[in-house]
């Protein structure tokens, strides 16, 4: 898995994302490039921020249990891929403002770098280590971007 805290892969990930247009059309899903954008940024905020709830004990188990070694670990996420509430984006979204705090989002994960992440709290799933928060960032970033055609 490429490292969100190396910086040819933070420069190789910003060159895709630069790549994006406002009128660049996914290969498959729903979402719209701006609202990818946007929804990419849910998993930023949601380590960043704590604009998100936390999910009660019961929930946060289940995804502990059931998902999380789908997020963090090696396999590729599927096309077509369910995905959770907080990450659903379907309102019009802005393009350039999006893109804007995707690239700032990816280099701030590079520059704190992984001891940062490690054992660091996520919403969903508890403490991680630095190697799953990178397969966490890595993967679903590819995983877009593939989408798009970059």
């Amino acid at each position: 898995m490429k490292s969100s805290f190396d910086q040819n892969h933070t420069n190789e990930a910003i060159a895709r994302i630069n790549q994006l247009t406002p009128t660049t059309t996914p290969q498959w899903g729903k979402m719209n490039v701006a609202q990818m954008l946007a929804h990419l940024n849910v998993a930023y905020d949601m380590a960043y921020t704590n604009n998100y709830p936390q999910p009660n004990f019961l929930v946060r188990w289940l995804l502990t249990r059931f998902v999380k070694q789908a997020v963090v670990g090696p396999k590729p996420y599927p096309k077509n891929g369910r995905t959770a509430p907080a990450f659903l984006v379907s309102a019009d979204q802005d393009f350039e403002k999006e893109k804007k705090k995707l690239i700032e989002y990816v280099e701030k994960t590079q520059s704190l770098g992984a001891d940062h992440f490690e054992q660091k709290e996520s919403n969903s799933f508890g403490k991680l280590t630095a190697s799953e928060w990178i397969t966490l960032f890595a993967k679903h970033l590819d995983h877009h971007l593939t989408q798009f055609g970059v």
